[in-house]
């Protein structure tokens, strides 16, 4: 088997461990900065391994559009093409291709759709899909699915909930490198307990090596969010990674660790830190504002990253009021180091039977607010 999951510890819940791959161990709970367009914007592969990140996420649409798979197979596939060799996840692609609602026609045997670049013409099937990420060579892959949007009604719901199962079971069929390259499947169903219930148990008899929960995140409540974790992960195999898609916030990923999730991704951290918003330990900063102008203190004081060790928020106001490049990549660098940091922290408060404490200081202290 591609990938390997080996549960080291479980506080309720919540669970540590360990998934095995050809490109080596991805501790978890995990946290994937995507990179999208093949990179972690305004990271360095290097400076990614001094974080201590073990896997990341890419995109296939934007990369089967730009640069294409034949330059990423003239350079030996993505982790020659951008300097990383640790492990990769890619998306198919199935969540930007169903945004495009104006440049799309979707039926049964794919999508057709208009290039957000260029307006040409493209069509993905489940087995494109595939194909696409076979050659791109990451270790983790995912099938076409039919995303729809929040809210949508029942029947719309049920219907590409079912168009998603059985596309995983065309991707399962045509997928070939099993032995390097792990297909997940995702579960859909929107905001229905019912269809998402019906999902996992079909997406489990056809027994792929993890289960990735998408749909969510896309605008509900995150209660909603967590109710249908709760009724969806139960669900999932022991011995398989879950996997909850979107998912960024610090409050967010500490509910999913607590409902038996292993992996997230997200754009938050590199997104809001380009316009100068920040992670810390009590919720968010935003460092644009005047209130930082003389204030020499860290980032964040609990934190102990090369930029928390170096740099203080007026310095880093300065540079992002003055359009300077570094601003950006010092609160990138931050935001990310901030989520590896948590999620090892949450790692170990499992592993020492620690974590209802953890859990409950950190709601004592943080703060959604800006």
């Amino acid at each position: 088997m591609a990938i390997t999951l080996t549960v080291t510890a479980k506080y309720g819940r919540a669970r540590a461990g360990e998934i095995k791959t050809p490109r080596g161990l991805i501790r978890t709970p995990a946290f994937m900065p995507v990179g999208t367009q093949a990179t972690v914007k305004a990271m360095t592969s290097e400076e990614l391994e001094e974080i201590g990140v073990d896997i990341i996420l890419s995109n296939t649409y934007h990369l089967y559009l730009r640069p294409g798979t034949d330059i990423i197979a003239q350079a030996g596939g993505l982790h020659r093409f951008m300097h990383w060799q640790r492990p990769i996840l890619t998306d198919s692609g199935g969540f930007q291709v169903f945004s495009l609602s104006a440049l799309r026609e979707v039926g049964e045997e794919g999508v057709t759709f208009r290039s957000h670049l260029d307006g040409s013409t493209h069509f993905f099937s489940p087995e494109k899909a595939v194909e696409v990420q076979n050659i791109l060579g990451s270790d983790i892959i995912m099938p076409l699915d039919h995303v729809v949007p929040y809210p949508a009604a029942y029947e719309e719901t049920r219907q590409t909930m079912e168009r998603t199962v059985r596309w995983a079971g065309r991707s399962k069929d045509c997928h070939k490198n099993t032995d390097i390259q792990a297909l997940f499947a995702i579960v859909q169903g929107g905001t229905y307990d019912d269809l998402r219930d019906k999902c996992c148990r079909e997406l489990v008899s056809m027994d792929f090596p993890g289960y990735a929960l998408g749909g969510l995140s896309v605008g509900e409540p995150k209660e909603t969010m967590y109710h249908l974790l709760d009724v969806s992960v139960p669900l999932l195999p022991e011995d398989k990674p879950r996997y909850l898609m979107g998912v960024g916030s610090a409050d967010a990923l500490l509910e999913g660790v607590n409902r038996g999730v292993d992996l997230f991704d997200c754009v938050l951290p590199t997104r809001i830190a380009r316009n100068g918003r920040v992670m810390v330990s009590q919720g968010y900063l935003t460092l644009r504002n005047a209130e930082f102008a003389r204030d020499m203190r860290p980032v964040d004081p609990e934190c102990s990253c090369y930029v928390c060790r170096n740099y203080s928020r007026a310095y880093i106001r300065h540079l992002l009021k003055a359009n300077e490049i570094l601003g950006l990549r010092l609160t990138t660098y931050h935001n990310l180091y901030f989520l590896k940091d948590f999620m090892t922290k949450i790692r170990h408060a499992i592993m020492e039977k620690t974590f209802a404490q953890f859990y409950e200081e950190f709601w004592a202290h943080f703060s959604a607010a800006p």
